[in-house]
C-alpha cells in the first residue's frame, strides 16, 4: 500500500489547553478512515492540519509528491458572484463535464433541485453546503477529506453519498478521511476508525460497529486491571478458601469477546413494561389525526391523513425537506389547526418538543445551569431508578464544574442536552424530537438513546440520522405526496419508494436528466416530452387513474383500520397479532403496486 500522507509528532496547543500531543498517523492508498471523538477533542483540528489548512505548533506533515487532496471544511467557502453550475463544474466546457459520469452522478445526487443559473449568494445555508460538497466531489482527488458532510442532507442524500464514496475509487486506490456524527454513514464508508481523545489519536480496525466492540473491550480490560489492583488480597483470600479442587480449574479468556461482553446485557427496551407504564400515564387515547388536511393558501401540504397514535408508541417520520414533516409535528403538538378534519387529544396528554431552535433556553441564557435546574423537579424516575438532576446531567455528559457555567457559554451540543433534560424534568408523556442530533458527537448520541430507552411515553422523531431513527423508534412512517404512509420495511422501503419516484421514465439515464435541470438554460427545453395521446387514449387513462385513486384510498383505509386493531389487540394473543400483521403486509404490497401504476399514469398524462 503506497503512502500518501502522514504526520509525525503533532502538537496543537490553545491558550487554555493542549488538544493534540505527540500524534503520529499515516494515510495510504485504499484507506477509508472514519474519525470519532467528543466535541472539542480536536477532530476538525486534525483534519485541517492534515489538509494543510492549519499549521501545528509542533511536528510536521508530509505528503507524497503529486498527491492531490480536496477537503470539505465546516465553513462553506464559496466564491461570490458565481452561479451554482459555475461553482460546481468551473470553467470546463459543457460537452466535457456533461459527458463525465462522475459529474452527472454528483449533480443528480446532491443538487438536482437547485437551478444551475442560481447565484450562490442567494442560496440558503443547507443549499450552500450541498453545492460546496458537489463542487468537491465533481473533481478527481487522491485524498478526500470530509468534515461533517452529512449536515443538511436528508436520508436519501446520505444514502447516495455513502454509495458514491464506496464506488468513487477502485479497491486499493484513493483515500477517504471523514468526521461525522452519523453512525450509519460512518459504518458504511469506513474500514478503519481513529478515535481522538485525551490529546492522542487511537486507531481501531473496522467501521463504527467494530470500533464500538474494540473500545468496549479496551475499557473492560482497563476496568478489570484496576479492579484487580485494588482487590488483589481479597481475591487471593477468596481463591485460597475455595480449596484444591477449585484451584485446578484456571479461568480462561473467551475467544468470542463480543458474546462475552454482551451476554448479560438486557434488551434495549422492555416494550411490554414501557407500554404498561405509558398506558397508566396516558390512558388509551393519545392523539388521533382524523382525515386531516392542511393547506397554506392554494397549496395543500397534507391531505387525508389518518393516524391514531398509541400510548408508548415510538415512531420515526421520514420525508424530503418541504414534504410536510414540520406541519405534521405542529398538528400533534397543537400549534397548528388543520384546514379540514380534526385532531383528537386525550385528556391526560402533555406534549413537549425538542426543536432545532433552542428557544426555551434564550430566556435564561445568562443564568447558570445549576440555577435553572433548581427551578425544576428534585428527582426523575428512569425505568425503576430514581435519579437527581445532577445524576441526569452526569448521564448526559456534563461535569460537576459545568453546573456553574452560564448557559450562554455552553457549546451547541451541551445546550441540546440541557434542553432535553429540562423537558424530561417537566415529565411530558408525548415527546416530539425534531432533528435532535444537531451538534452532538457519537458518545452523546449514545447517552441520549440510553436515556430514551427507559422513557415510557410516546415518542415521535423527525431526523435524517438513520442510525438514531432505527435505534430509538420501533416503526417508521413517511410523508409522501402529502400523505402519511406506513413503512413496514423501514428506511430501506422509504429509499426504494423515493428512488422509484425520482427515476425518469423509459431508458433515459438519470444523470442526463439532471444535466438538463442544472444548466443555465431553461430545463423545459431539454426535458423529454410526454408521448402524444389521442383523445380516446387520454380518456381511458384518466378513467384508470381515477379508479386507482379510489382504490388507493380504500386500501389505505383498510391498512389504517388494521393498525387500529393492532393497537387495541391483546398483546398476549400472538397468533392473532401475527394474522393481523400478515393482512397489513398484503394490503401494503397492493398499495405499493397501485401507487407505482399511479405514478406511471401521471407521467403519461403529463
Amino acid at each position: 500500500m503506497a503512502h500518501l500522507l502522514g504526520a509525525e509528532s503533532l502538537r496543537v496547543e490553545y491558550p487554555t489547553r493542549v488538544v493534540l500531543e505527540g500524534v503520529t498517523v499515516g494515510i495510504g492508498d485504499g484507506d477509508r478512515i472514519g474519525v470519532v471523538g467528543r466535541n472539542g477533542d480536536g477532530k476538525s483540528t486534525l483534519l485541517r492540519i492534515l489538509a494543510g489548512k492549519q499549521e501545528p505548533d509542533g511536528g510536521r506533515v508530509t505528503r507524497r509528491g503529486g498527491v492531490t487532496l480536496g477537503m470539505l471544511d465546516q465553513a462553506d467557502e464559496l466564491a461570490t458572484g458565481l452561479t451554482v453550475l459555475e461553482t460546481v463544474v468551473g470553467d470546463r466546457p459543457e460537452h466535457e463535464w456533461a459527458g463525465d459520469r462522475n459529474v452527472r452522478d454528483v449533480l443528480a445526487g446532491l443538487i438536482a433541485d437547485i437551478p444551475g443559473h442560481t447565484l450562490v449568494d442567494d442560496l440558503s445555508g443547507g443549499q450552500r453546503r450541498r453545492v460546496a460538497l458537489a463542487a468537491l466531489l465533481s473533481r478527481e482527488w487522491d485524498i478526500v477529506v470530509l468534515d461533517e458532510p452529512t449536515n443538511h442532507l436528508d436520508i436519501g442524500g446520505v444514502h447516495w453519498l455513502a454509495g458514491h464514496l464506496k464506488r468513487r475509487w477502485s479497491p486499493g486506490a484513493g483515500a477517504l478521511l471523514v468526521v461525522t456524527h452519523d453512525r450509519w454513514f460512518l459504518d458504511e464508508v469506513s474500514q478503519d476508525t481513529w478515535e481522538v481523545h485525551d490529546r492522542i489519536v487511537e486507531p481501531f480496525e473496522g467501521g463504527y460497529a467494530a470500533y464500538v466492540l474494540q473500545r468496549l473491550e479496551r475499557d473492560r480490560q482497563a476496568a478489570t486491571m484496576e479492579a484487580k489492583r485494588q482487590n488483589l488480597m481479597k481475591k487471593e483470600l477468596a481463591w485460597l478458601r475455595r480449596g484444591a479442587p477449585a484451584r485446578t480449574a484456571k479461568p480462561k479468556f473467551r475467544i468470542d469477546a463480543a458474546n462475552a461482553l454482551i451476554d448479560d446485557v438486557p434488551p434495549l427496551r422492555n416494550s411490554v413494561e414501557l407500554s404498561q407504564m405509558a398506558t397508566a400515564r396516558l390512558g388509551k387515547d393519545v392523539i388521533d389525526l382524523l382525515d386531516v388536511s392542511v393547506s397554506y393558501g392554494e397549496k395543500q401540504i397534507l391531505h387525508d391523513v389518518e393516524w391514531r397514535i398509541a400510548p408508548g408508541e415510538r415512531t420515526g417520520i421520514l420525508g424530503i425537506n418541504g414534504a410536510g414533516k414540520s406541519t405534521l409535528l405542529k398538528l400533534i403538538d397543537g400549534s397548528l389547526e388543520p384546514t379540514t378534519g380534526r385532531v383528537k387529544r386525550g385528556k391526560t396528554v402533555v406534549v413537549a418538543t425538542l426543536d432545532q431552535q433552542l428557544g426555551d433556553l434564550s430566556a435564561v441564557a445568562h443564568e447558570r445551569v445549576s440555577a435553572v435546574i433548581a427551578t425544576k423537579r428534585t428527582s426523575y424516575t428512569a425505568g425503576d431508578k430514581e435519579l437527581t438532576p445532577g445524576q441526569l446531567l452526569e448521564r448526559l455528559g456534563f461535569t460537576s464544574a459545568q453546573l456553574s457555567t452560564p448557559i450562554k457559554d455552553l457549546s451547541g451540543g451541551q445546550k441540546r442536552r440541557l434542553q432535553l433534560l429540562l423537558i424530561l424534568l417537566d415529565e411530558p408523556n408525548v415527546l416530539i424530537m425534531d432533528e435532535p442530533t444537531n451538534d452532538m458527537d457519537t458518545d452523546m448520541l449514545a447517552a441520549i438513546e440510553d436515556l430514551l430507552d427507559s422513557w415510557p411515553g410516546t415518542l415521535v422523531v423527525v431526523s435524517h440520522d438513520r442510525y438514531l431513527l432505527e435505534r430509538v423508534t420501533d416503526q417508521q412512517y413517511a410523508v409522501l405526496g402529502g400523505r402519511l404512509r406506513h413503512l413496514p420495511g423501514g428506511v430501506d422501503e422509504y429509499l426504494r419508494i423515493a428512488a422509484h419516484a425520482a427515476a425518469p421514465t423509459g431508458s433515459q439515464d438519470a444523470g442526463r436528466a439532471t444535466v438538463a435541470s442544472v444548466t443555465a438554460a431553461a430545463p423545459a427545453s431539454t426535458a423529454p416530452s410526454a408521448p402524444t395521446l389521442s383523445g380516446a387514449e387520454r380518456r381511458t387513462l384518466e378513467k384508470e387513474l381515477s379508479a386507482l385513486e379510489r382504490r388507493i384510498a380504500k386500501v389505505q383505509g383498510q391498512v389504517d383500520a388494521l393498525h387500529v386493531q393492532l393497537a387495541e389487540h391483546d398483546v398476549s394473543d400472538y397468533s392473532g397479532i401475527a394474522a393481523l400483521h400478515e393482512q397489513v403486509r398484503g394490503f401494503e404490497a397492493e398499495l405499493e403496486s397501485a401507487e407505482e401504476r399511479w405514478l406511471e399514469l401521471g407521467e403519461l398524462l403529463g
